[in-house]
C-alpha cells in the first residue's frame, strides 16, 4: 500500500535534498481546497441569498481548521512516514471537496455546509503538515527562503485553480461539476513525491517516548528569543491579505461582471501570486527574512489604501486586486522564511504545523471583521480598516524587533 518510486532521480541515484520548486506542486491540494472554499463557495452562497457577512463567517469557521492543525502533527511525526501521511491526507482532501456536489445551496442547509467546510479543512491540513516536514529536513538552509516561496506559490496558485476554476465551472456549469473536476485534479500532485527524499521514521519507538520527545523539543524551541518573537507575530495581522478571501463577493462595488470576478480571482490572481511568492522567497534569502516581512505586509497595505481612494471601476478592480495578489504572494513567502528559520529541523512537521496553525488565528478574524466591516460600513471603510490594523502592528513590531536578535540560527534539535 501507498508504493511510490520515490528517493530516486530519473538515473536511479539517491537523493538527499529537494529542489524548492518541488513544493509548489506538493502544497498545490491544499491551496486548491482553501480556495474552493474561501473564493468559490462564498460567490455561490451570495448568488443563493446569504449576506456577504454570512459567507464570509461560513469561510471563516472552516477556515479556524488550520488554527487547530498541530494537534494532529505530532500523529504525522511519530507514526507513519511523511510520504505515507501526505498520500492519506490527498486522499481525504480529495473525497471531502467531491462531497459538496451533493449538499443543496440553500439556507436550510446552511449549517451542514458549515460543518462540511470545516471538515474539508481539517482533511487538507493533513496534506500541508506532511509538506512542512518535507521543507524542514530536505532542504539546504540558504535555500529555505526560496522553497517557503515556492510553497506558497503553489498555496496561492491553488487557491488561484480553487477559486478561478471553480466560480468559471460553477458559473457556466454547476456548483458540483467545480468540485468534482477540483477533486479530481488535486490527485496528480502525488506524482511530485518522486523528487523528495525518503524520510524514514524511527524504529522501537512507543507514542509515549514519541511525545516527551517532542515536548523537549518544542520546549527547547521556544527558548530562542526569535522563536518567542516569531510565533508572537505570526498571530498579528501582518500580510494577511484577507481581502483576497471577499474579492469575489464584493466584485459588485466595482461594477464587474462574474467573469471578470471568476478570472481575476482566480487563474490570474492565482499566477500573480505564485510570482510573488517566488519574487517574495527570493528577497527573502538575499535581503533579510524580516525586511521582507514588513515591508510585504506595508505594500498590501498601501494597495488597500489605494482601492479605497481610487474609482470604483472594473479597471480599479482588476488592477488593485491583482496588485494585492502580488504582494500577498509576497507577504506568504516571507512569513514561511522567518518560520522556517525559527523551527529548526527536529520534529519538523509538528513545529511547522505548530507555527502556521497560529498564524491561521489572523486568517480567521481579520476574514470576518473584513465582512462586518463591509456589512456594516461599506466597503470604503472595509478597506481602510484592515490597512490602518496592518500599518499599526507593523510599526510596534519593528520597534520590538530592535530588541530582538533578528536572524539567530536555530539549533538542529533531537530526532
Amino acid at each position: 500500500m501507498f508504493t511510490l518510486p520515490i528517493n530516486k532521480t530519473v538515473t536511479g541515484r539517491s537523493r538527499t535534498t529537494a529542489p524548492p520548486a518541488i513544493f509548489g506542486i506538493l502544497v498545490l491540494p491544499y491551496g486548491v481546497s482553501s480556495g474552493f472554499v474561501s473564493v468559490t463557495l462564498p460567490f455561490i452562497l451570495v448568488r443563493h441569498g446569504f449576506s456577504v457577512g454570512s459567507a464570509a463567517a461560513v469561510t471563516a469557521i472552516g477556515l479556524s481548521a488550520n488554527i487547530w492543525r498541530f494537534l494532529w502533527a505530532p500523529l504525522i511525526d511519530l507514526t507513519l512516514s511523511l510520504h505515507k501521511w501526505y498520500l492519506i491526507g490527498l486522499t481525504l482532501c480529495s473525497a471531502s471537496i467531491l462531497s459538496f456536489c451533493f449538499i443543496p445551496v440553500t439556507r436550510s442547509f446552511e449549517g451542514l455546509l458549515t460543518a462540511m467546510v470545516l471538515i474539508s479543512q481539517v482533511a487538507a491540513c493533513f496534506v500541508v503538515g506532511p509538506v512542512g516536514g518535507f521543507m524542514g529536513k530536505t532542504v539546504d538552509e540558504d535555500k529555505k527562503g526560496r522553497a517557503g516561496g515556492w510553497y506558497q506559490a503553489g498555496n496561492l496558485g491553488g487557491m488561484g485553480m480553487g477559486g478561478g476554476a471553480g466560480v468559471w465551472l460553477a458559473s457556466h456549469y454547476s456548483f458540483g461539476t467545480a468540485g468534482a473536476v477540483l477533486a479530481v485534479s488535486m490527485l496528480f500532485c502525488a506524482l511530485a513525491l518522486f523528487y523528495v527524499p525518503l524520510i524514514p521514521t524511527k524504529k522501537g519507538e512507543t507514542m509515549a517516548a514519541g511525545f516527551r520527545r517532542m515536548l523537549i523539543d518544542l520546549k527547547t524551541l521556544f527558548r530562542s528569543p526569535i522563536a518567542l518573537f516569531t510565533t508572537i507575530i505570526v498571530m498579528a495581522p501582518i500580510g494577511i491579505g484577507a481581502g483576497a478571501y471577499l474579492w469575489s463577493s464584493v466584485g459588485s462595488d466595482w461594477k464587474v461582471t462574474a467573469d471578470t470576478v471568476a478570472f481575476v480571482t482566480g487563474g490570474l490572481s492565482g499566477l500573480v501570486s505564485a510570482a510573488g511568492c517566488v519574487f517574495g522567497g527570493w528577497i527573502a534569502d538575499k535581503s533579510g527574512r524580516w525586511w521582507a516581512f514588513f515591508g510585504s505586509g506595508t505594500l498590501i497595505a498601501v494597495v488597500a489604501l489605494f482601492m479605497r481612494v481610487a474609482g470604483f471601476t472594473p479597471f480599479t478592480y482588476i488592477t488593485g486586486v491583482l496588485t494585492y495578489a502580488f504582494m500577498f504572494g509576497f507577504a506568504t513567502a516571507a512569513f514561511s522564511a522567518i518560520v522556517l528559520l525559527a523551527m529548526g529541523q527536529g520534529l519538523a512537521s509538528t513545529k511547522y504545523a505548530l507555527l502556521s496553525s497560529l498564524s491561521n488565528i489572523p486568517v480567521v478574524y481579520m476574514t470576518a471583521f473584513d465582512g462586518w466591516l463591509y456589512d456594516k460600513y461599506g466597503i470604503r471603510t472595509m478597506l481602510l480598516g484592515e490597512a490602518l490594523l496592518g500599518l499599526v502592528f507593523i510599526l510596534l513590531f519593528l520597534i520590538v524587533l530592535s530588541r530582538v536578535p533578528p536572524d539567530r540560527p536555530q539549533p538542529v534539535l533531537s530526532e
